[in-house]
């Protein structure tokens, strides 16, 4: 175990070089930006400005946001639309990436569908199972992609975690949590548009819960192969509502497996931003403590801390290319619509399960 952590260091270097090199030789790829209220599009603006990707077209209706983001990133006018699919035609991107509301997903998804064109939101997938089901029904009709994108699935402790639960190095899993949150959206600064649709029940479905719930929701069905929860049981709480008066700011969801408990702990009141995972094997734990660091303890051994190596995509363009160039074939992987479906449906059932008081059984 000691050898097998030390070379994880060893790997970084030569691994990171590699994709350098391989992303260099690639030719970028074209995407339509849907909607600028979510701050995640200025990932997408920085790839654009490193020359990661080319940027079509624009799709956005709100002057002042447009005026702000074409004077940080130096965006022509010409860039810049009001219609997906006069978007889409003029453009002719490869695929359409959303950054909007997240009960706008369904209308990008019936836009940019039939014209063939695949779509990546940030997540989740959608506000109502509802939505989700249509969305996967317009997938599978024009028998093109809807990915969902997680600031996780790019965490390389995460993919390390997976492939030693798949090696069997853990033994079965019995308990796996999750935590994810940060000291609020307004605490950390977050945009009055973002905010205007992340602290609204109908625009993100709920608060924290939403929020920060479906990245344990995402990881907890990916790592138990797309396999439903028995059961979900949450504890959703409101500690400020002067600052969030529509909305939970805290929630603890409980999933009931067959033989494993999954713990979702989604958070805006902690005192500082975290993202890890805890996997407790009959025979082992690993605590995925950030996007790089591991820590491994078998029994009564010391723990080890280690680097993981990098992941084979390291961002969503990375996978995205991989994706158009047909490499990607898993159904269940984290970005899937079959993964972020269920993800769906738990997050609804946790919502249920604060609001009726008690565990709702899944089908």
């Amino acid at each position: 175990m000691n050898k097998q952590l030390s070379l994880l260091f060893i790997c970084v270097v030569f691994s990171s070089f590699t994709t350098i090199v391989s992303a260099q030789s690639q030719e970028k790829i074209k995407v339509l930006v849907v909607g600028m209220t979510h701050d995640h599009v200025h990932g997408i603006l920085q790839f654009y400005k490193q020359g990661r990707v080319t940027i079509t077209g624009i799709v956005e209706t709100n002057k002042e946001l447009i005026n702000r983001y074409k004077k940080s990133y130096q965006l022509a006018d010409g860039l810049f639309f009001t219609n997906i699919v006069t978007a889409i035609k003029s453009t002719r991107p490869q695929a359409v990436l959303a950054f909007n509301a997240i009960n706008e997903h369904l209308p990008v998804v019936e836009a940019s569908l039939p014209l063939g064109i695949p779509v990546m939101v940030e997540k989740p997938l959608a506000t109502t199972l509802e939505d989700a089901k249509k969305i996967e029904a317009l997938s599978k009709k024009y028998n093109t992609a809807v990915l969902t994108n997680y600031e996780t699935t790019w965490y390389n402790s995460n993919h390390y975690a997976k492939e030693q639960v798949e090696q069997g190095n853990l033994g079965v899993i019995r308990k796996i949590v999750v935590h994810s949150g940060h000291e609020g959206p307004k605490e950390i600064g977050c945009s009055n548009e973002f905010l205007d649709w992340l602290t609204d029940p109908v625009k993100n479905g709920g608060g924290a819960s939403r929020d920060f719930g479906c990245y344990g929701a995402n990881l907890m069905s990916w790592l138990m192969n797309g396999k439903a929860p028995k059961s979900v049981t949450a504890i959703i709480h409101q500690y400020k509502p002067a600052e969030y008066p529509k909305v939970d700011d805290a929630a603890t969801i409980l999933l009931e497996y067959e033989n494993a408990t999954g713990v979702i702990e989604a958070s805006w009141n902690w005192p500082y931003s975290i993202k890890d995972m805890e996997i407790f094997g009959a025979s082992s734990y690993l605590h995925a403590v950030d996007a790089q660091t591991i820590v491994q303890k078998k029994q009564q051994s010391k723990p080890i801390t280690g680097i993981a190596p990098p992941a084979v995509y390291g961002d969503y363009i990375s996978y995205l290319e991989a994706y158009l160039n047909g490499k990607i074939s898993d159904t269940n992987d984290l970005s899937s619509l079959s993964n972020n479906l269920l993800v769906v449906k738990i997050l609804e059932a946790a919502t249920r399960s604060a609001k009726e008081g008690r565990k709702i059984m899944l089908e």
